[in-house]
C-alpha cells in the first residue's frame, strides 16, 4: 500500500466518504519513522525529491547542545530519553525525536564553567567556594559566576535536562538546548508526577 501524505482518503467533515477522483502520487508519499535509537553512530542517506537527500539517522551518542544563559554550545553525549511530550512509549524505548527530553552528559558544560569563571559548578555552597586556578580575568568573572536554579544539583550528579530541537530523522543529527529557568521547572514536575503515578 504504502504510506501516503494525501488527506483526499479522510471523510468531509459532514462524515461522509470522499469520492475517489485519481490515485496516489509520488509527491504525496511519506516513508516508515526513523524511529532513532541512543547508540553508535548509524545514518542512512534517503534520495528525496529534486535528487535533495535527508539523511535518516537510525542511532546516536552525541550531539550539540546549547547553553543559553552562558551562550554556549558544547558536543554532548545522549545518556538516556525521560520524558516525551506525545508518547510515553518513545521514553520506554529511549527514542530520539524532535522537543524530547533527554539527560546529557555534564562533564563539557562543567569544563567550561570552570575554565571560565575559575569556581566549582557542583559544589558551590557557603561551606565550600573551591577556587580553581584563578587568574585575574577569572578572578574578576567568579564575582559574576551564577548558575540559573535547578542547574546545580544537576551538575552534581554529572547529567543535564535537555530538548532536542533538531530532527534527527531528517537531519541525522541530535542537537538541542540545556533546559533551565521556568522551561526546567515545567517539565521536573512533568517528570515527578510521572514517578509518583
Amino acid at each position: 500500500m504504502g504510506i501516503s501524505r494525501d488527506s483526499r482518503h479522510k471523510r468531509s467533515h459532514t462524515g461522509a466518504m470522499r469520492a475517489q477522483y485519481r490515485k496516489k502520487r509520488k509527491f504525496e508519499l511519506g516513508r516508515q519513522p526513523a524511529m532513532t535509537k541512543i547508540g553508535a553512530k548509524r545514518i542512512h542517506e534517503v534520495r528525496t525529491r529534486g535528487g535533495n537527500k535527508k539523511y535518516r539517522a537510525l542511532r546516536l551518542e552525541a550531539g550539540n547542545f546549547s547553553w543559553g544563559t552562558e551562550g554556549v554550545s558544547r558536543k554532548a553525549r545522549v545518556i538516556s530519553v525521560v520524558y516525551h511530550p506525545s508518547n510515553n512509549e518513545l521514553v520506554r524505548t529511549n527514542t530520539l525525536t524532535k522537543s524530547a527530553i533527554v539527560q546529557i552528559d555534564a562533564h563539557p558544560f562543567r569544563q567550561y564553567f570552570e575554565a571560565h569563571y575559575g569556581v566549582s559548578a557542583s559544589k558551590r555552597g557557603k561551606q565550600s567556594t573551591e577556587e580553581i586556578k584563578q587568574t585575574t580575568k577569572t578572578r574578576s568573572r567568579a564575582a559574576g559566576a551564577k548558575l540559573s536554579q535547578g542547574l546545580e544539583p544537576q551538575f552534581g550528579a554529572g547529567r543535564l535536562y535537555a530538548c532536542v530541537s533538531s530532527r534527527p530523522g531528517q537531519s541525522g543529527r541530535v542537537d538541542g538546548y540545556v533546559l533551565e529557568g521556568e522551561e526546567l521547572q515545567f517539565y521536573l514536575k512533568k517528570l515527578t508526577a510521572h514517578k509518583h503515578k
